[in-house]
């Protein structure tokens, strides 16, 4: 299933690659892999994680303290954010 970054989660993933690099070279990049393969693996089972609304989903990213935050539409899924676990639990509800 295809998928769409919402132009404010693709400035968190923007930032978070950003501060990982500065604290280490190369970990910008685990990073963006470990998102962009939660993102496959929600692509593949979209309905397989937890509902935080009646039709909105989070899946944990492995190894980083973060969750992307999505919604499942007819053809596509929505990443709505790529949200730091120890930030503002519901920041991002107006994206939605």
């Amino acid at each position: 299933m295809k998928f769409y970054l919402h132009r404010r989660a693709e400035e968190e993933l923007d930032a978070a690659v950003n501060y990982y690099e500065a604290c280490q070279p190369g970990l910008g990049l685990e990073f963006t892999e470990a998102v962009y393969g939660t993102i496959a693996r929600i692509s593949e089972f979209p309905h397989a994680w937890p509902l935080l609304d009646e039709d909105i989903r989070r899946c944990l990213v492995n190894r980083f303290p973060f969750r992307v935050i999505y919604k499942v539409e007819s053809d596509m899924i929505r990443i709505m954010a790529v949200a730091q676990l120890h930030r503002q639990p519901d920041y991002w509800r107006e994206r939605a």
